[in-house]
This record gives C-alpha cells, structure tokens and sequence, in this order.
C-alpha cells in the first residue's frame, strides 16, 4: 500500500490533504518561510497521532507537527515532509476551578482557554498579540513568553503536566496534576521548548489563577529606562508582585505607531523617549474596593506610587486609563508591535533577553555599532520590560544576507557580552541555528544532541531545527 494510502486508512481520506488542499497551511505567518509538504496529516485524537507516528517512524518518514503557524523563527519549515496538524484535537476537557487547573488538549486555541477560564472566574495568564490562533501545543513547544510573564511565568512555569507521543508512536503520560513530584527525572520539561523535535505534545494539565477583580493601567513616560526599572521595584514592592505587565516602547516604536495609525491619538501632549505600559492586578478584594474617593484602591495605589516617583523626577508623564476603553486603547499600541514590525521590509529580527538592569546597556552598545555596519539602517525596539525579553528589530537598507547575518552577529556579540539569551520567547526553528551553533555551549549542544538520538532515533521528528 501507499503510505499516504495507510495515512488515510488510518485517519480517513478528509483528513490528508496534499498539493493545493495543503498549500494553505504551507506558510508561516512571516511569510518568509514556505514550503511544499508530502502531505498535511489532520488526525482527531491521541491514537491517531500516535498511529501516524508509527507509520512515518517505520517508514523514516519526517515529521512536522504544526498549530496555528504563528510562529517567527520557521520551526514549523516542512519541505519534503509530512506535516502533521494537531487543529482536531481541540477539547477542553476539563476546568476545575478548585484546584485551578485547565485538562485541555494540544489543538485549543489560547483565547479559547482564555473565555473557558474567564466563565469559571478564573485566567489563564498566557497573553501575545496571536491569542485568537495560536495554539497550546505551539505555546508549549515553543515555551512561548507575552505580556505577563512578570507575574506569572513562561508557558513552562504555567505547566503541571504533559501527553506526548514519541516518534516511535508510543505515548507519555505524563499527565501530573500535582504540584510536588520528585519521582526521578522532570520529563515534562524536556519537551517544552523542543519545537516538537523530541515528540508531539497532545495534551497538557495547565495551571490557572483566580481572575483579577480590577485592574489599574497606565502609560507612563519615564526619564530613562534606569528610572522605569525603579517604577517597576516600587510599584512591586507596593502592590506585593501584582505587577502584570511592564512593556516598554521607546519613542521610534511610537512614531511608526503614529505612522501605521495616523487616526491613533498619542498617549501624551508630547513625545517622549521611554514610554511604559504598566498594569497592576488585584486579586485581593480588599485592592478592588472603592476608596473614599470611590477610586479603586489599586488604582489609588499606582497614582500614590506615580505622583511619588514625578516628584523625584523619575517620571515625566502619566495617564491612568479610567475605563475599560481607555485601557484597551493602551494596550492596542502594545500589542500592534507585529504588524509595525514587518510594516517594513526587508527586516533582522532579534528576540533576545538581558538581565533587567542591562536592558540600556545592550541598546546602547548596539545602536553605536550599527551605523559601522549598516549607514542608514533603522531599529525598532518594544520589550517586555519586566522580564528583560527585547524584540530589537533592524529595518537594514539591503536585502542582502551577508549584511544580514554582520548584523545579526553584532546583536549577538553585545548579548553574549551582558550574559543573555539570543532566543527569549520566539524559539530556535531554522532562522537561529547559524546562532546556536556560534553561541551556545558546546557541551550543551552535546547534550541536547544525545538527548535527540535517544528519542529520535531516525531523526524523522521536526528535523533541521533547533539543534544545529
């Protein structure tokens, strides 16, 4: 028989789609990566994957598993290979607010999760620009980062439990819902950020959080980021960690924003060179209750802290949204940083982190060897600040790859310098292997070599990516 014949005996003839049916899914969301399949496999549930798992596993057939095609790195590439949807296995199984979990299968999109949680006054804290496509299978394969990841974590820090299926067709249950469990190796973690290059995650046990009874959100414009990294301690220290988000945009983000929106009004009567989106959550009634004035008293709390921080000249300007439209008006300018960033071709992205306190340090350095390397290129910055993750994106005055790469070596040179990471929160895929293999340590890459022999052994699962 075929192989694609044994495909569809396995998962139904509806559910293998090759040449045009495929080509849809065929693209990342860049559009600079496109590739033609052998086939796009849609199977239904966890032994359908697992069975098709066995067939390419025997047939040393490659196999790419793919979500929403979000992604920005290529990791989902899948020339010459099988790629392998997991859109049908789109359940929400189970949402037990008592103990604040969500059993939700591979294929669900995150805003999904978001409205399921939301019904049971809960949240799940994952929050980017590509909620409404992303899936949970991308976001833990890629150990995906977003807005709140000062509060709450990445992807791996929202994760209890895993399914998995290897690239022999066997299942892991991994399925923990507990909190503590020293029985040998944390297996889970192995397969959060391997882009599916270990096995295919199916299902996973993810952790949710009691829903904030308000919100206080603002635009703050700060003298320097030095002085924003102390509004953020402060207002830490003040809230108790409710800080959600802190997501920085400087004056040459604004002015594209200004440029993609014209019809945008500006967040204050002057530009300015650091400007601050902040938002605190309260989950504490007591912080969501009306003062004497009737002001939230969180909201209470971060003018106190603002007013406190402009009379020390440590902040310029503030507005403090007093509606829901207000608040979603600032939080718009945030979350346009994809459609701002390839508004212009052709582009080096970069997303990478630095400690907290070198955040100035890398712009700084990197902005002075630009101009040696590339007269007339242009960056754009926006960071989530909170965490030290900066997307850094260079608009270079050629298409030419070998100015391409002086670039992106230049951006490396000054991450390496401050201890950092040249993959923050986007993954490896294909764009940084040239990267993992100039800068990550060579007893690691060793390592993560062997660990992909030991569960690839024919190296069929995602191959080309991550591991140089």
């Amino acid at each position: 028989m075929d192989l694609l014949d044994q495909f569809r005996a396995a998962i139904g003839a509806a559910h293998v789609l090759t040449g045009p049916d495929a080509a849809a899914r065929a693209r990342d969301i860049t559009g600079k990566y496109r590739w033609s399949p052998l086939a796009l496999l849609r199977p239904a549930n966890t032994a359908e994957v697992a069975a098709c798992l066995r067939l390419a596993h025997a047939s040393g057939t490659p196999v790419v598993p793919v979500s929403g095609n979000t992604g920005l790195a290529g990791g989902a590439r899948a020339e010459d290979a099988l790629m392998l949807s997991l859109e049908r296995l789109n359940r929400i199984r189970e949402i037990r607010a008592a103990s604040r979990i969500a059993i939700v299968e591979a294929g669900v999109v995150l805003s999904r999760l978001h409205e399921a949680a939301d019904a049971e006054g809960m949240i799940f804290p994952l929050w980017f620009g590509a909620r409404g496509s992303a899936m949970i299978g991308g976001n833990l394969s890629t150990n995906a980062g977003g807005s709140n990841v000062v509060r709450y974590g990445n992807t791996r820090a929202l994760c209890l439990g895993l399914e998995v299926v290897l690239a022999d067709g066997r299942v892991m249950d991994l399925m923990s819902e507990l909190h503590k469990d020293n029985s040998g190796y944390d297996l889970k973690d192995l397969f959060i950020g391997a882009e599916g290059t270990l096995g295919i995650i199916t299902a996973a046990v993810l952790k949710l959080f009691p829903k904030p009874a308000a919100y206080a959100t603002a635009m703050v414009a700060a003298p320097s980021l030095d002085a924003a990294l102390t509004l953020l301690n402060r207002l830490q220290q003040a809230s108790g960690g409710a800080v959600e988000a802190f997501e920085y945009m400087p004056r040459s983000y604004m002015d594209r924003y200004a440029v993609c929106n014209p019809k945008a009004r500006p967040p204050f009567a002057q530009p300015h060179d650091t400007t601050i989106l902040v938002e605190i959550g309260a989950t504490a009634p007591r912080d969501a209750m009306p003062d004497a004035n009737g002001t939230p008293v969180i909201t209470t709390l971060l003018q106190d802290t603002l007013a406190a921080m402009m009379e020390a000249g440590l902040v310029l300007d503030a507005v403090i949204a007093q509606s829901e439209a207000q608040r979603a008006e600032m939080w718009a300018r945030r979350e346009a940083a994809a459609a701002i960033t390839f508004s212009r071709q052709p582009l080096v992205d970069n997303d990478i982190a630095v400690p907290l306190d070198k955040v100035a340090t890398f712009l700084d350095r990197i902005e002075a060897r630009l101009p040696a390397i590339d007269p007339g290129a242009e960056s754009i910055t926006v960071a989530h600040l909170g965490d030290g993750n900066l997307h850094y994106t260079v608009w270079p005055t050629s298409a030419d790859a070998a100015l391409h790469d002086r670039i992106r070596t230049a951006v490396e040179d000054v991450v390496a310098d401050l201890r950092g990471s040249f993959s923050a929160e986007h993954g490896v895929g294909t764009s940084k292997l040239p990267t993992m293999a100039r800068r990550k340590d060579p007893v690691a890459l060793d390592t993560m070599r062997a660990l992909k022999v030991a569960l690839d052994p024919k190296g069929i699962l995602n191959p080309g990516k991550v591991v140089p």
